[in-house]
């Protein structure tokens, strides 16, 4: 998902995914540019035949003021780094490309310089990025372009390169692996300096399904954001016991997401009337955002909890950093000082049609101090940024929890974790 409506970092849900062939502008440019790049050899990956460790991220960032959280990939033959965007709302992973490069954003690094092994139209990662009855333009290249909701785009083709990984076990990794080739990139309504986007999400061009596909890791990722900034990403299974965590089932309304499904939404531990939010889960966004009846219906409980305490609404032209913020009467300097003011919220999905979970989403997880010491709500009006019915779960309300999403039982789990430290290899208790 793409951050940046409204001024706010959200990286959006990708809305139309990949359109190929859709614009004799975009026919030009792929004519163009086919020649950059020729088929090579291919270099086969050697495959190894047991799954158990994992493979861990820093992560670097955070929700305010930076805004988004990155990781460090190397890539290519010698291996060099790159800062990608952690994204499970998409599945491409993709960085700007010198093929060259007809419109790029500013960048930490220099640009990708791609190898030769184009991937084929006809390969089963090229067709999962289009609809059914695909005709290929050019069947010795997959072309793709990416439309973002915050008017970000990427155009480029599918090329196979070296990445570099290291396992807990202290086994190094150097698979070959699909991935993007970016050479026309416009930026969204907001735009950070980054290499690229590591695309986390179920498909099969995702990171991690092609590891799993290549029997490297187990199709699991998760990640644990600490409300101090960092954390840690991984891949694989060996860095939680799934008995730690609660459980629920990946719904199927929303295949292509990280969705729990419909879920009823309490405040201060009472029932309110806000039911049936379709939620999904994004590393993508930095702040949760529902759609405008529960987003009114939530503000107003809060506001109304708020009456009679020393906090004074904040008008919008005082402080930009969020739509609605609360000064006190002196400036706040941690959320700490002023939680106890709020309370908490939590979302009870229905698991199996029987039992219910509870995500539960502190005030520490709900709210941020922004530079001029005001408290300002992190949780914001979906329907306001195009994302209509559907509600975003964003790291702000995953902070200092264990998130992990579980491609292979179809399950998504969490609970509450200290994530300034990557914890050692465990075993995974099933």
């Amino acid at each position: 998902m793409r951050k940046g409506e409204m001024g706010f970092w959200l990286w959006s849900l990708t809305v139309l995914f990949l359109v190929l062939g859709s614009s004799s502008s975009t026919d030009n440019k792929q004519q163009r540019w086919r020649k950059a790049l020729v088929s090579g050899e291919k270099t086969s990956p050697i495959v190894l035949n047991r799954v158990g460790p994992s493979i861990v991220f820093p992560l670097h960032g955070n929700v305010y003021p930076i805004g988004y959280y990155n990781v460090t990939v190397s890539v290519g033959q010698p291996p060099k780094p790159y800062f990608l965007d952690v994204d499970t709302g998409s599945d491409l992973t993709w960085l700007q490309c010198d093929a060259p490069c007809v419109r790029c954003t500013e960048a930490p690094h220099p640009f990708y310089r791609p190898s030769k092994n184009l991937v084929a139209c006809k390969d089963p990662i090229c067709a999962s990025l289009h609809p059914p009855g695909h005709i290929c333009l050019y069947p010795e290249q997959c072309d793709y372009e990416i439309e973002y909701a915050d008017g970000g785009s990427s155009l480029g083709v599918l090329v196979r390169d070296a990445f570099l990984f290291n396992l807990t076990n202290g086994m190094g990794l150097n698979p070959f692996l699909a991935l993007g080739c970016g050479y026309d990139q416009l930026p969204g309504a907001s735009n950070h300096p980054l290499d690229g986007i590591l695309g986390l999400g179920k498909g099969k061009s995702s990171i991690v399904s092609q590891l799993s596909d290549q029997g490297l890791v187990r199709n699991i990722l998760g990640h644990c954001i600490s409300g101090r900034g960092g954390g840690y990403l991984f891949f694989g299974e060996g860095l939680y016991d799934s008995s730690d965590l609660v459980w629920t089932s990946m719904s199927q309304r929303l295949p292509k997401y990280y969705s729990p499904g419909f879920a009823d939404l309490s405040f201060g531990g009472k029932s309110t009337d806000i039911r049936n939010l379709l939620i999904a889960f994004d590393s993508g966004s930095s702040y949760t955002y529902f759609n405008s009846l529960a987003y009114n219906g939530l503000v107003s409980l809060i506001k109304k909890e708020l009456s009679g305490k020393p906090l004074k609404e904040v008008e919008a032209h005082q402080d930009q950093t969020l739509p609605l913020c609360w000064k006190g009467r002196r400036p706040f300097k941690r959320i700490q000082d002023v939680k106890k003011y709020f309370k908490s919220i939590a979302l009870s999905f229905t698991n199996d049609g029987r039992h219910k979970t509870q995500f539960e989403i502190s005030p520490e997880s709900y709210l941020v101090v922004s530079l001029k010491g005001n408290v300002c709500l992190g949780i914001l009006n979906g329907t306001q940024v195009g994302l209509n019915d559907l509600n975003i779960i964003g790291d702000i309300s995953m902070l200092d929890k264990m998130v992990v999403y579980d491609n292979e039982k179809q399950k998504i789990g969490w609970s509450p974790a200290s994530c300034d430290k990557i914890p050692k290899s465990k075993r995974t208790v099933i």
